[in-house]
């Protein structure tokens, strides 16, 4: 695995550019250019494939989910039906066919929209914004194969991986956002059969786009959360697509400069561990896929949670105080206190850790069904929530791997009860099984706003568990549109 690049190594990123820049002044962007135009679906191991699948239908189902359970993403839903143009692209759970690029945007809101998609270990989400670009394409082009299909996801996947792990990010931008476009315009480029010069200006055009900083995850009373995966969605998909009309970007995007590493990121990464054995070794056949529709740092938390009710007869109003043990990262889901323990809109409830972990102890469990909008104003929850007192220990810190979280019960009598929330169902530790992903895929289509008949759930999983041998996508999209 990659290791974040901190302390004396943000003194070796200067000196890795400087070294590069004084040999070859090639720009970083046309070696990522290179493995996403010349790596074939022969080349993937393995692990990479059955990890490019599992993305694939746990996207499509959280992409159904979310049509049915987060109203946040309506408006824009609407905005896309009411525009129209080109029939190109669907529109996953609430129909309709669009251009390729709007059909992006909508099922990249929608893929985000319950926070259940899937993660790398090292946090940030490549799919939601990558599988509904893919899909668009593929439906906007015909006769994508199954092969060719999976190959672009790993692409995606593996070159996010690596841009995300190795640049000097410091809470500030929304990584998933800052690099995302970059990776999906290279994994959609790869799909289209583009030559490594137009992915390469494909990337230098989906810069203009980049950006979204960690506010939009740390503020609250807003919904756009979701969107910025639509948004990043739709720009690989206009992006590549301008670059196959001969559209021109920029020779030295990542790393001239005014480059994405200066600006974005201090001059801070490491090209070394981004090209380390790239088209060798794939990372992104650790990708991890959510049990729960919450943001992954508070999984540990729920995990916890979870484990403390099942593992001890408790009564929820015999619990005097809750402790929640936060690090950096995570002290901002408690904060401010008040608000986050009586959350106004979905988005802030799954960013809440007062709220998800009272949740998670009512409950002993959580699935699609159990985070509602109801939930909002479930009396018990909520007067759990309210005791929750957070306690700052820096050894929770987020650095690189998600930590651990820790959640203590102070019981009326003077019992205390704890339990750290480690080995968490979905981590690499445990990582989630084809069959528990086909349940969750199962309870997403069921939920969806025009639920999917049961034979076509099934004939879904059935296609992209071995999608390798499909000739053509469209194949599975035709069954939940």
């Amino acid at each position: 695995m990659p290791d974040k690049p901190r302390g004396d190594d943000r003194m070796k990123f200067s000196d890795t550019k400087e070294r590069h820049h004084m040999a070859n002044n090639m720009d970083l962007s046309h070696d990522l250019a290179k493995f996403a135009s010349n790596t074939r679906f022969e080349d993937l191991p393995p692990q990479a494939v059955d990890a490019a699948k599992k993305s694939l239908l746990d996207t499509i189902g959280v992409m159904l989910g979310a049509s049915g359970m987060e109203p946040a993403t309506k408006p824009l839903i609407e905005l896309v039906s009411e525009a129209g143009g080109k029939e190109e692209a669907s529109i996953l759970g609430f129909g309709g066919r669009v251009p390729a690029g709007a059909a992006a945007f909508a099922n990249g809101t929608l893929a985000h929209g319950l926070d259940y998609d899937s993660q790398t270990p090292w946090g940030a989400h490549p799919d939601s914004s990558l599988v509904p670009a893919l899909l668009a394409l593929a439906e906007r082009k015909g006769g994508v194969t199954g092969q060719e299909l999976v190959t672009a996801v790993a692409v995606g996947q593996e070159l996010f991986i690596r841009l995300r792990c190795n640049v000097g990010w410091h809470m500030d931008w929304n990584l998933s956002g800052a690099v995302g476009v970059y990776s999906g315009v290279a994994a959609c480029g790869a799909l289209l059969g583009l030559s490594s010069t137009q992915i390469a200006h494909a990337m230098g055009i989906v810069s203009l786009t980049a950006g979204g900083t960690m506010e939009q995850i740390f503020g609250i009373g807003s919904n756009l959360r979701g969107l910025y995966a639509g948004f990043i969605a739709q720009s690989c998909v206009n992006a590549v697509l301008l670059a196959q009309k001969g559209m021109l970007g920029m020779e030295n995007l990542f790393e001239g400069e005014a480059g994405i590493f200066k600006v974005y990121f201090n001059g801070e990464y490491n090209r070394e561990k981004m090209l380390e054995n790239l088209g060798s070794e794939y990372l992104c056949a650790g990708m991890t896929y959510k049990y729960w529709p919450a943001v992954g740092n508070a999984h540990t938390y729920i995990h916890a949670a979870i484990e403390l009710a099942r593992e001890n007869p408790i009564v929820i109003e015999d619990i005097q105080t809750v402790r929640v043990y936060v690090g950096d990262f995570a002290q901002r889901m408690t904060a401010p206190l008040d608000e986050r323990k009586k959350p106004k809109t979905m988005m802030d409830a799954k960013f809440s850790l007062p709220f998800t972990v009272a949740l998670a102890l009512v409950k002993g469990k959580m699935s699609i069904w159990d985070f509602s909008t109801d939930a909002l104003e479930d009396v018990q929850v909520l007067a759990l929530a309210n005791k929750v007192e957070p306690v700052f220990d820096e050894s929770f810190n987020w650095n690189l791997k998600l930590p651990d979280g820790k959640v203590e019960l102070v019981m009326h009598d003077g019992r205390r009860i704890e339990r750290l929330g480690s080995e968490v169902p979905g981590t690499p530790e445990r990582p989630m099984t084809w069959e528990e992903l086909r349940q969750k895929f199962s309870e997403c289509a069921e939920a969806s706003i025009h639920p999917v008949p049961f034979e076509n759930v099934k004939r879904v999983q059935d296609l992209i568990q071995d999608i390798e041998t499909c000739d053509d996508v469209i194949e599975v999209l035709a069954l939940v549109r």
